[in-house]
């Protein structure tokens, strides 16, 4: 059974950083693309950012790129957040496929975690 579980959520004042970490369990980890979604309140589930099995390639939302890095290791895949706004504000959400990171930016995963909170303060 595919367990992702998310934490290191939290409050946090605009300008301000925060690192997420998803743990995996119940899967080959080295074979699965890994990725970071989010969902605001009464928006859509949005793609934050992905990586590839081997962490050779990684993709990023426009809206994130340069202030979000996104990394893995053994079995974690890991978020940095830096410069939070609130327009970050959302559920976190981490994801696991078999297709490729690119893929995931495109294509929801098949497996999710129960997600995290962030809040960001202005």
């Amino acid at each position: 059974q595919v367990q992702l579980v998310e934490s290191g959520g939290g409050l946090v004042q605009a300008g301000g950083s925060l690192r997420l970490s998803c743990a995996a369990s119940g899967l080959t980890f080295s074979r699965y693309a890994m990725g970071w979604f989010r969902q605001a309140p009464g928006k859509e589930r949005e793609f934050v950012a992905s990586v590839s099995w081997n962490g050779g390639s990684r993709y990023y939302a426009d809206s994130v790129k340069g202030r979000f890095t996104i990394s893995r290791d053994k079995n974690t895949v890991s978020l940095q957040m830096n410069s939070l706004k609130p327009e970050d504000t959302a559920v976190y959400y981490c994801a696991a496929d078999l297709r490729t990171a690119r893929d995931m930016a495109v294509i929801l995963p098949k497996y999710w975690g129960q997600g995290t909170q962030v809040t960001v303060s202005s």
